[in-house]
């Protein structure tokens, strides 16, 4: 979700994000077969012969049960920071996700608000492989789902839970699960304190973390500031998804994570936090206006 300051600061675009990774690619493994799904949300945990205990069982779990619903809808809200020889340059995000499954079709609008009060509004359409922006008072216009930059433009709440596949499936395990709430909830969880992120660059979760702070990074590169991962250091990392512990569905995810970036002595602190909170299923179809279709 990509809140990005520039350079001084004075201009903080956050974009729609949390990963679209290409939405088609993410949408079919999460939404196979929902359409044959029962909707009832006792479904899934009484058809287990066995009690879920690793977080793969849980994930598998949760992409049934969100399955169940044609759509969801999420609220987004995101905070992000540079902070610089003591002066920080931030931005908050408030907006809405509407995601499809069982097909590549997700809207996301909302608002970003710099330090200095300047709003710009976003809202993008992605369906199949065509995709439409605008941007404050801009006209729309047509975009790739494909392009690297698309990719941290939309915030795409189904596709965490092939992301947390991956951190679960990589060597060692990287996804801890903890009962929460007296057991009303589960939460997985992957964590990172500081160090290099030359040390961890192959680890998925480091890799999304550098993903999100790419368009930051290539910022500070037009600015003269050298940028590269030899350099970095991931000052700490917390990604936690949220289900809900009798249905399985995604109750929120959170991305919290940062960056020092080493320059003329001193280190620049670059801070990211995203929360997405399932509102319940989406009733509407998600498509592309008329207006905007080819």
């Amino acid at each position: 979700m990509r809140i990005r300051p520039i350079r001084s600061a004075a201009v903080f675009v956050l974009p729609l994000a949390l990963t679209l990774a290409a939405c088609g690619a993410e949408a079919e493994p999460a939404g196979a077969g929902s359409q044959e799904t029962p909707s009832s949300p006792s479904a899934a945990p009484s058809e287990q012969a066995e009690a879920p205990e690793t977080a793969e069982d849980f994930l598998d779990l949760a992409e049934k049960a969100m399955a169940e619903e044609q759509a969801w809808s999420f609220s987004v809200k995101g905070e992000e920071g540079l902070t610089s020889q003591g002066q920080k340059s931030a931005a908050t995000y408030e907006g809405t996700v509407q995601r499809a499954v069982g097909r590549a079709a997700l809207h996301s609008q909302g608002v970003s608000t710099s330090s200095k009060g300047k709003k710009r509004t976003e809202e993008l359409y992605v369906v199949g492989e065509e995709g439409r922006l605008k941007e404050d008072s801009a006209e729309w216009k047509a975009v790739s789902p494909a392009d690297p930059e698309m990719r941290n433009k939309a915030d795409d709440p189904i596709a965490v839970i092939h992301e947390f596949r991956m951190y679960a499936q990589a060597a060692g395990g990287d996804v801890k699960v903890t009962e929460k709430d007296g057991g009303g909830t589960v939460e997985l969880r992957v964590t990172s304190g500081e160090q290099k992120l030359s040390a961890v660059r192959q680890r998925a979760w480091a890799k999304k973390a550098k993903r999100e702070f790419e368009p930051t990074a290539e910022q500070l590169r037009k600015a003269g500031i050298p940028v590269d991962d030899a350099r970095l250091t991931l000052s700490g990392l917390q990604e936690v998804l949220v289900l809900d512990a009798k249905t399985y569905r995604i109750r929120s995810h959170r991305l919290d994570f940062g960056f020092l970036i080493p320059y003329n002595g001193q280190d620049m602190a670059f801070e990211q936090q995203v929360t997405m909170e399932n509102q319940g299923p989406y009733d509407g179809r998600i498509e592309l206006p008329a207006d905007l279709r080819r």
